[in-house]
């Protein structure tokens, strides 16, 4: 190994840690919900909405961010990004009442979105082209770890010390990473560059992309409906111990890790037609949950394949938005990205603030069958898209001919 590839290498695991830190942060909060609302005498669904306000917090933090972040040093940027991390985590762990908690999450939140926006960019920089895409799968690795471990250990350590150790703990990780992109990502990685208003206009008034947004918010969205009251609904109606449930979010993560693989592979052709069977198989396991939740090992089988289905979507969503960036607003591909990424947020919010009315309203159990409607709408959305792709297709044949 040479030794600037020894280099690019280091300074990917230090953008894999730091991936690992705001990756167990967003999904903190769905472990530990119901020791949150104890501890604070809340209702879970006030609890709630610590992922809620998270996930706005990035859905307009990264576009905005990103733009006006552009002239900004990359690495200078980056560690910014990682000190703004660790005082919003710290407020979270010192915090004594919601109020604190939740002006704490979106201050957290406002680092994920731009980290999010330019890590990418930056693990692309530190290799040749021939290793772009893995070395932004490197960097995507740090937050599939912090999906299959970070998320059950945060609980876990919860469970055992409190919810504001689980924060602490976040902390202790965000300065680990904060030192390593000091001392391992080199200085001179190029800036951002501007992306002109009209580009951005171009994005936000076509329709094929604001179609492509509103899938993205719907059928990443959708699961959330269920998975932010997962905790309480496993303990509640399925009726399993709470230390569990720390296990069965671990089992949850793995499965999530080997969608994301299938996704990715299933997707790299026709993306479209690999999401329209992802939704329709995901909006029939959720409606599953409705009738197997009360009964432990069904309702783990069919947690499993929720798991598995969860973010499955997420290659084949981020490849389509980017094909159609370069066809209608070429000038505006990584706004785009950041766009889209603001759109799985949206759809986050959206499926974390729905399962609240619907907990607070009708009860947990039917939090399944209200996420099956919201992934359904993204069926119908992407049948719509799909049509769209084939009368493109034919009409290009036909102007080829």
């Amino acid at each position: 190994m040479s030794l600037d590839t020894k280099r690019s290498t280091l300074a990917l695991l230090a953008l894999a840690i730091s991936a690992f830190a705001i990756g167990t942060t967003e999904f903190i909060s769905v472990g530990l919900l119901p020791l949150i609302a104890d501890d604070l005498n809340i209702s879970v669904t006030t609890a709630g909405l610590t992922v809620t306000l998270y996930a706005l917090g990035v859905t307009f933090g990264a576009p905005v961010l990103t733009s006006l972040t552009t002239r900004v040093s990359r690495k200078t940027l980056l560690l910014l990004l990682m000190l703004v991390f660790i005082a919003g985590n710290s407020l979270a762990a010192a915090a004594g009442g919601i109020g604190t908690l939740l002006a704490a999450r979106v201050i957290s939140a406002l680092s994920h979105g731009l980290f999010m926006s330019i890590a990418s960019t930056i693990a692309a920089d530190l290799v040749p082209e021939n290793r772009r895409a893995s070395a932004i799968s490197i960097m995507f690795t740090g937050l599939t770890v912090a999906t299959v471990t970070g998320v059950p250990l945060g609980t876990f350590l919860g469970q055992q010390l409190g919810w504001r150790a689980a924060f602490t703990a976040i902390v202790v990780i965000g300065i680990l990473a904060l030192i390593a992109n000091l001392i391992l990502v080199p200085a001179g990685l190029r800036k951002g560059t501007r992306t002109p208003l009209r580009e951005q206009v171009k994005l936000v008034t076509n329709g094929r992309l604001l179609l492509a947004f509103a899938i993205t918010a719907l059928g990443y969205g959708g699961t959330f409906v269920v998975f932010t009251y997962l905790s309480p609904l496993l303990h509640e109606i399925s009726g399993f111990q709470e230390k569990t449930v720390a296990v069965i979010l671990l089992v949850y993560g793995i499965a999530i890790a080997i969608g994301n693989v299938i996704g990715g592979r299933a997707a790299n052709r026709k993306p479209m037609n690999a999401l329209f069977y992802m939704f329709a198989l995901q909006a029939a396991v959720l409606l599953i949950l409705t009738f197997t939740a009360p009964f432990k090992t069904a309702a783990l089988i069919t947690i499993f394949f929720m798991g598995l289905l969860a973010f499955m979507n997420v290659p084949g969503l981020q490849v389509y938005v980017v094909m159609l960036a370069d066809r209608f607003a070429p000038g505006a591909r990584d706004v785009a990205s950041a766009v889209n990424i603001a759109a799985f947020n949206a759809g986050i919010a959206i499926g974390a603030y729905l399962g609240g009315l619907v907990t607070d309203h009708m009860g947990l159990i039917h939090t399944a069958w209200v996420g099956a409607v919201m992934v359904f709408g993204a069926v119908l959305l992407t049948a719509w898209s799909r049509a769209l792709e084939n009368r493109d297709e034919i009409m290009q044949r036909t102007e080829a001919a």
